[in-house]
């Protein structure tokens, strides 16, 4: 039955206010935020992100705040957090905001204080710390990867037992720091188990190459028919034409979480926390799409139907891993005899 006229005006004011009111509800900490930051007028955002991320990202953020003069200092995990931990030390909090995919390591040490921007309820809680130290910007997926003009789908492995095969000697390159990695496995089917499956694994001669990045390339180029790597960067290239795919069925697969904090003693904690809520709100996140990776938030549509983060057996690098990083990489190494 159709409302009859009188009621329609009653009707739009009622869906006005439901769509109203949570922005209202969020306008005086936002209006807060602003007005502290515009006293700011500075930011500085310590990350490990690569640089085609986390500067487009800074940049659309100036874009929309451009009171705030931002500097953007981007090193690897392990400089970053040894160039943290040396200012620190010294008594320098040169930080504001900070994202790196050891954001435990941080809670720990504690060089990180709890915000929890407004849309951190569409992260899965994988994907963000539960006191709220951090919430998580992209995730890297690490999957087995193959050549398709040397391997068919079907002959491809489709699980951690099919590498022991000896057809693939030789055939598998590998990133000779995967110590996160490992360290998650073992959490996941306990030391012994997983020792023993590496060692195993070790006897089928991998070839080393570092980062991620050049094993997809090398694999593209059809050096070996399979490759660890990251799936984003698989995706990227399936769509500029390389031939390559990677394998979903793999359990588990291990993901780590790019995360972002806000600085123990910040010095411009308002601008700090708009970044914060930039890069997790959804315009944030479709941009960390826009450019091909892997959104943590749960509400934006993924890259490809095989990539849905729901469907795939997923096992993020706990806490307790980076904390004990060093041990796993001694034993990863002498596995390995790297």
């Amino acid at each position: 039955m159709r409302p009859s006229l009188s009621i329609i005006p009653f009707l739009n004011l009622i869906c006005g206010l439901l769509i109203v009111s949570p922005l209202h509800a969020q306008s005086p900490q936002h209006t807060a935020l602003l007005d502290g930051a515009k006293k700011e007028g500075k930011l500085v955002w310590y990350t490990s992100m690569a640089i085609d991320t986390s500067k487009p990202l800074l940049d659309a953020f100036v874009k929309e705040y451009p009171f705030i003069k931002a500097d953007l200092v981007r090193a690897g995990e392990e400089q970053l957090m040894n160039r943290i931990l040396s200012e620190t030390r010294a008594g320098q909090w040169l930080f504001d905001a900070i994202s790196t995919s050891a954001m435990g390591a941080l809670v720990d040490r504690h060089l990180i204080t709890p915000y929890v921007p407004p849309e951190r309820d569409a992260f899965l809680n994988e994907f963000k710390d539960p006191q709220g130290y951090w919430t998580g910007v992209f995730v890297n997926n690490l999957v087995l990867c193959y050549n398709t003009k040397m391997l068919a789908a079907k002959d491809a492995p489709r699980n951690y037992p099919d590498l022991l095969d000896p057809k693939w000697k030789g055939k598998m390159l590998m990133d000779p720091t995967d110590y996160d990695w490992f360290g998650t496995l073992v959490t996941v089917w306990g030391k012994e188990k997983t020792v023993e499956y590496m060692k195993r694994l070790a006897l089928q001669n991998p070839l080393w190459r570092r980062g991620h990045g050049l094993t997809a390339q090398l694999l593209g180029a059809g050096e070996v028919p399979l490759a660890w790597a990251y799936n984003f960067r698989i995706e990227r290239m399936k769509n500029e034409g390389a031939p390559v795919e990677w394998i979903e069925s793999f359990d588990p697969i291990v993901v780590t979480v790019s995360g972002m904090g806000l600085s123990t003693k910040a010095g411009n904690p308002n601008s700090a926390k708009l970044l914060i809520d930039f890069a997790t709100s959804k315009k944030g996140q479709q941009m960390v799409r826009g450019m091909r990776r892997i959104p943590a938030r749960s509400d934006i549509e993924p890259l490809a139907p095989k990539m849905d983060q729901t469907k795939l057996k997923l096992k993020a690098v706990p806490k307790e891993v980076y904390l004990h990083l060093d041990e796993y990489a001694r034993e990863f190494r002498k596995i390995f005899g790297l």
